[in-house]
């Protein structure tokens, strides 16, 4: 026992809770719960990054004059580096909850600094605050998924008589889970922000980019897993890959030649549209692994039409969007992202528990959603912009 308390004393208290004497529910019979601290740390860090990450992405749309959106962005990043060193000893010397308060408390600020769009406060105040957030940055970094994070998670389970490894994915999962939702809460204010039809638009073309993820996802997790591997094997794999992305390359380069408006860029995202649509099907309705020379061609195949639907559909949904938002690019390339990058996270979550048939219909369905809505969106378009040389 005097080696544990010597133990405790010489980490900073970095396993002390943050609630003491609360006892959260689900957690019965313990007063002090690092399972309580761990809801409260991540609720906390989803309300302050959606602000953050929101007044970041629109830095450059909002901030105009003098750059001075973006300049203080390359300021932020750039003390990001510098004071990175100084972090540790400070985390050391502060302890982990007043570490939390330091560290959010630079994000605050730039925050704070955003709220008055005059020269001089955004000048200063926000050029100031970009330096100020920078260490604290770095502190609350490396207090939550260095030490407190970490610390928490072993102290719960040692408590509960729970698997280590166990416990520190559970508690990572829940904290980082809400981490990367600030994206999709932050995003979807500046999607409020798309005024003037372009609330309509984005509504209409948001199937698309989910299905540019949906069907990016289905060729990493699935196609290589169940249509790749029973018939090359393992081995095969990086070949068939290989096809794929050579396709893919190949495919959005002349597509990117082709494009010179809506109307070029609604024919080419239809031809891909097709594709995907023939491969789809015909796994549904035809597709069994056969042997011999054919059957080790049907696979690679597959990957070379997948792969020129692919750069079709991204190489369109780049070019629509800088044509149909060119006044608020950065929010609607931040849509994108989120939409997307859910989008993929559904498939890797459903591809092990769900079969190859539903996986194969739930890919259907969704792209006659998405280009369907797409189709729709040309239609509300009632001026074709056309890209510039």
């Amino acid at each position: 026992e005097e080696a544990a308390a010597a133990g405790a004393g010489a980490d900073g208290g970095a396993t002390a809770p943050l609630l003491a004497g609360v006892a959260p529910l689900g957690y019965s019979g313990h007063r002090r719960s690092h399972a309580g601290d761990l809801h409260v740390l991540s609720a906390a860090f989803l309300f302050i990054f959606s602000a953050y990450c929101a007044a970041q992405n629109l830095q450059s749309s909002v901030n105009t004059e003098g750059d001075l959106g973006t300049v203080s962005m390359g300021i932020l990043y750039t003390s990001f580096t510098l004071f990175a060193v100084t972090a540790s000893p400070v985390v050391t010397w502060l302890g982990s909850k007043r570490a939390l308060v330091v560290g959010t408390s630079g994000y605050v600020i730039f925050i704070l600094a955003n709220l008055v769009p005059t020269w001089y406060l955004l000048a200063s105040e926000l050029v100031k605050s970009s330096v100020a957030s920078s260490n604290p940055a770095h502190i609350i970094y490396l207090t939550l998924q260095g030490t407190y994070l970490t610390s928490a998670a072993l102290s719960h389970a040692r408590d509960n008589n729970l698997p280590e490894g166990q416990t520190l994915g559970n508690f990572n999962g829940e904290f980082w889970g809400m981490f990367a939702s600030t994206q999709v809460i932050g995003n979807l204010i500046s999607l409020a922000l798309l005024r003037d039809g372009k609330d309509r638009r984005m509504i209409l073309i948001i199937p698309l980019i989910a299905y540019s993820g949906l069907q990016a996802a289905f060729v990493w997790a699935v196609f290589t897993k169940n249509i790749v591997t029973p018939v090359l094997g393992v081995s095969g794999v990086g070949g068939a890959m290989a096809i794929y992305g050579a396709a893919d390359a190949v495919c959005a380069l002349v597509a990117g030649r082709l494009t010179s408006g809506l109307h070029s860029a609604t024919s080419i995202v239809s031809v891909g549209a097709i594709l995907h649509a023939v491969v789809l099907f015909w796994l549904l309705l035809f597709y069994s692994p056969m042997g011999g020379l054919l059957g080790a061609a049907v696979p690679l195949f597959i990957g070379a039409l997948w792969g020129v639907g692919d750069g079709v559909l991204h190489t369109q949904l780049s070019a629509l969007l800088g044509l149909l938002f060119e006044d608020v690019k950065e929010a609607a390339f931040a849509q994108w992202r989120v939409w997307q990058s859910g989008a993929i996270a559904v498939i890797f979550f459903l591809s092990p528990n769900i079969t190859l048939q539903a996986m194969l219909i739930l890919m259907a369905i969704a792209l006659i959603i998405s280009f369907g809505s797409f189709l729709l969106l040309t239609l509300v378009v009632e001026k074709p912009s056309t890209t510039r040389s």
